[in-house]
C-alpha cells in the first residue's frame, strides 16, 4: 500500500510527523507538504510563480519534499512529478484545530484531502480540536485505527471522509459518529488596531458556534466523539437544480444576437 500524506501546518508541524509514525509501518508513505503554515488558504494553488521544491529530513522522522505553495499544490505536484507511483490513499493532517462545519470550506487540510479526491485517490482528512494539552501522539493512534477501518471497506475512487477528533484532554473519544457537517457559522469578529504609523489594521478573531444543531460533526466532538463526514467536491445544489431551470432565464435574449435584449 502506497500513502500520500500532505498538511497545511506546515512539513516541520508535529501533527504531520504523528500522523506519519501512526502509518509509517501499513506501507511506502511519501511525504510532500507546505513550507510554512498555509493554514484557511482553503483550495488555493499556485499560478502566477514557480513552486520551491526541496528535499528535507524531519526530525529523524521521515524524508519528505518540501514544497513552497499551498496543500493543494503539493497533492497536484506530487501526483503529476515528483512520486514514480500513485499512491492508493492520501492522508491530510493532523491538523492543529477541528475542521468542522463551514470550515471545511477555508481549510487546506481538507483541501489537501480533496485534491487527491479529484484525482481518483480515495482520501481522507484528519483534524485534532484545540485544547489545553494537545495530544498528537494519541490522535495519530485514532488517526490509524480510522485509517485501516477505510482501507478495509475498499472505498471507491475519489472517496473523501473528513475526520475530527474531539479535543483529547478530557480522555479517550466515546466512540464514532458518521454524520453530516454543521451549517452553523463561526462567530466571528475583527479587532480593530492601529499601528505605529497611525495605519488602521483589522484581526479577524473567532471561535467554534455553540451547537445549535445535534447530529452534526460539530455536535459529535463537543460531545467527545470522533466525527467522521464523507464530503463530494461536486457541488451542485440537485434539490434546487429543477426550480432554477423553471426560471425565464431566456426572455432577455435575442436568438440572433450577441447581445441581450434591454
Amino acid at each position: 500500500m502506497r500513502i500520500l500524506i500532505v498538511n497545511d501546518d506546515g512539513i516541520l508541524a508535529p501533527g504531520i510527523e504523528a500522523l506519519y509514525r501512526a502509518v509509517a509501518d501499513l506501507g511506502h508513505v511519501d511525504v510532500v507538504a507546505p513550507e510554512t503554515t498555509q493554514s484557511a488558504m482553503g483550495h488555493a494553488i499556485t499560478v502566477q510563480a514557480p513552486l520551491l521544491v526541496h528535499r528535507l529530513h524531519v526530525n529523524n522522522a521521515f524524508h519528505g519534499w518540501s514544497v513552497g505553495g499551498r496543500p493543494a499544490d503539493c497533492v497536484k505536484l506530487a501526483m503529476m512529478e515528483l512520486l514514480d507511483t500513485r499512491p492508493d490513499f492520501v492522508l491530510s493532517g493532523i491538523n492543529a484545530g477541528a475542521n468542522t462545519g463551514v470550515n471545511v470550506l477555508y481549510s487546506g487540510t481538507v483541501a489537501g484531502a480533496v485534491e487527491g479526491a479529484f484525482f481518483g485517490v480515495p482520501a481522507m482528512a484528519i483534524s485534532l480540536e484545540l485544547s489545553e494539552e494537545v495530544d498528537f501522539h494519541r490522535a495519530g493512534q485514532i488517526a490509524r485505527r480510522v485509517f485501516l477501518d477505510y482501507v478495509a471497506a475498499q472505498p471507491r475512487p475519489g472517496a473523501c471522509l473528513n475526520v475530527n477528533i474531539p479535543a483529547l484532554d478530557g480522555g479517550w473519544p466515546r466512540g464514532i459518529r458518521v454524520c453530516p457537517q454543521s451549517t452553523t457559522p463561526m462567530e466571528d469578529r475583527y479587532i480593530k488596531q492601529m499601528d505605529r504609523d497611525g495605519r488602521m489594521l483589522y484581526l479577524l478573531d473567532g471561535r467554534l458556534p455553540d451547537c445549535k444543531h445535534p447530529d452534526t460533526d460539530l455536535a459529535a466532538i463537543r460531545e467527545r466523539y470522533v466525527a467522521i463526514t464523507p464530503l463530494r467536491f461536486e457541488m451542485t445544489a440537485h434539490d434546487h437544480l429543477q426550480h432554477v431551470r423553471e426560471w425565464r432565464w431566456n426572455d432577455g435574449f435575442a436568438p440572433d444576437s450577441d447581445r441581450p435584449v434591454a
